[in-house]
């Protein structure tokens, strides 16, 4: 199957930040950060490369749960998220900016010529911070616009924008709990809806154990409406060398909006594969 891709990446920077710090996924925490003051973690953060990890990298495949694996309800899922760091600590605040880019796919693997079902684009471009207070790291504040569309033409296009504000908190270099609110601008003709299935906001955590050989994130996406209504995705990782960012990886999503072509579509699967995190927590 071929997919014509099509990629719109809006241009913004919104907003300013008055905490005195900013950094994003890849820094590691000082194990003394109490005597670390700001100006010293942002010129770490500073002396880092540019280019790195986004959100979670990861090759699984799977089945929908309470049904006999078949052909058409079994696949191969992945996902590669980068980030480019645009500036060092030079705006306002030490702001830093951001490009991102994610994309998902959805591989039907166990059919004749093995065709891609559905393909995800997702850039975007913002600002994102750490917040410091009084030399340590409490959290993360980002700034995001960002456009998501399948690069399918006809009825089966699917596309729409967000500007997205997101926040971490680090309770402890183990634990950090994180959400996420959009504002969305839906321009597909065949998606109007979409905001009943994909949601409106999210808000989970990400639990590492501390020998830092497993790691768990829990994930809940409110769909709209009053009604507690909710997409659940379950992520549990073990790392496979001390030393190295891989993982085998369960991932568990039960729920709608798992992909633009089908988001009006409930799935209740269950993958298993490889793992590719940031040093540090993720980005969801």
């Amino acid at each position: 199957m071929r997919l014509k891709a099509r990629t719109l990446l809006f241009l913004a920077i919104v907003g300013a930040w008055m905490a005195p710090a900013v950094s994003h996924a890849q820094i590691v925490i000082p194990a003394n950060m109490d005597k670390i003051n700001a100006d010293s973690i942002r010129r770490d953060f500073d002396s880092q490369p540019f280019f790195g990890l986004y959100k979670d990298n990861y090759f699984t495949v799977g089945t929908t749960l309470g049904s006999q694996p078949t052909t058409t309800n079994s696949d191969v899922k992945f996902q590669i998220s980068i980030r480019q760091r645009l500036t060092k600590s030079v705006l306002p605040f030490n702001s830093y900016l951001f490009l991102f880019y994610s994309q998902k796919a959805f591989w039907n693997v166990f059919q004749n010529s093995m065709p891609f079902y559905d393909l995800n684009f997702n850039p975007g471009i913002g600002l994102s911070k750490l917040v410091i207070m009084k030399g340590r790291l409490i959290g993360k504040l980002s700034l995001i616009l960002e456009h998501e569309s399948n690069g399918r033409d006809k009825l089966a296009s699917r596309s729409w924008n967000k500007i997205s504000l997101s926040a971490a908190a680090f309770i402890d270099p183990n634990l950090m709990v994180h959400a996420k609110y959009w504002i969305p601008i839906v321009d597909g003709e065949n998606n109007k809806d979409i905001l009943r299935y994909s949601g409106i906001y999210q808000a989970g955590f990400q639990a590492i154990s501390t020998n830092k050989r497993w790691v768990f994130d829990a994930t809940l996406v409110k769909r709209k409406g009053w009604n507690l209504n909710f997409n659940t995705i379950l992520e549990l990782g073990f790392r496979i060398n001390k030393k190295d960012n891989q993982f085998i990886m369960l991932q568990y999503y039960n729920g709608y909006g798992e992909g633009l072509l089908d988001y009006n579509k409930y799935h209740n699967r269950l993958r298993v594969g490889l793992l590719i995190r940031p040093d540090f927590f993720s980005d969801f």
